[in-house]
């Protein structure tokens, strides 16, 4: 088992990819950017420090350099380029690069051994990416009065992303990556815990 609780029986039992788990996520996801208005780029978000066009940027350069470390590349997070501006083409981009970023970790051996600077677990690096894309496509489909899509083909996500959740938590909210976590009622879906975990309130 490593510092980050994943033993190698347990990846063995899952029965999906975080390729294929991206796909279900992409299907979400990518929609909901697709139809984004110009008028709503500057609309508040759920996440305090980005407007719409901000948390978009920020989701589109996830998507971009989390493909590099699937590759066992170095990513660059030190800056987030702007590509979202009124008009032009950047949610067929985003749709474009989501598709590579599917491809990138459902490539055999993605999500074997190590990446990143920090070498964590390749699984955990891309459960990283497929958590900003549903729970950031949460905050946007909010953000522009939409509901985010949540079904059966969803629950294999959300049961990857809350055992992600639970090793990333410590070090996501001492980073402030993670808001501290919302009670969520007992009994509440799977899902809202996930946005409880994160820092989001489901309601």
């Amino acid at each position: 088992m490593d510092t980050y609780g994943i033993s190698s029986e347990e990846r063995t039992r899952t029965p999906y990819g975080i390729g294929a788990l991206m796909e279900r996520a992409a299907a979400r996801t990518v929609p909901l950017v697709r139809d984004i208005p110009d008028e709503a780029l500057t609309a508040p978000t759920p996440c305090p420090d980005y407007d719409v066009r901000g948390l978009a940027n920020h989701l589109f350069h996830v998507v971009v350099e989390f493909q590099k470390l699937a590759a066992r590349q170095d990513a660059d997070f030190t800056s987030t380029p702007s590509r979202v501006a009124p008009g032009g083409d950047w949610r067929e981009r985003f749709a474009q690069e989501t598709d590579k970023l599917v491809a990138a970790w459902s490539v055999p051996g993605a999500e074997d051994g190590t990446t990143g600077a920090w070498q964590l677990p390749a699984r955990l690096v891309g459960s990283m990416a497929l958590l900003d894309l549903v729970v950031h496509g949460w905050d946007l489909a909010r953000a522009t009065g939409r509901t985010y899509p949540v079904d059966e083909e969803l629950a294999p996500v959300v049961e990857e992303l809350e055992g992600a959740v639970a090793r990333l938590a410590p070090t996501g909210r001492s980073t402030g990556a993670f808001g501290e976590a919302v009670p969520v009622p007992e009994g509440a879906p799977a899902f809202e815990r996930l946005l409880g975990a994160t820092g989001r309130s489901p309601a």
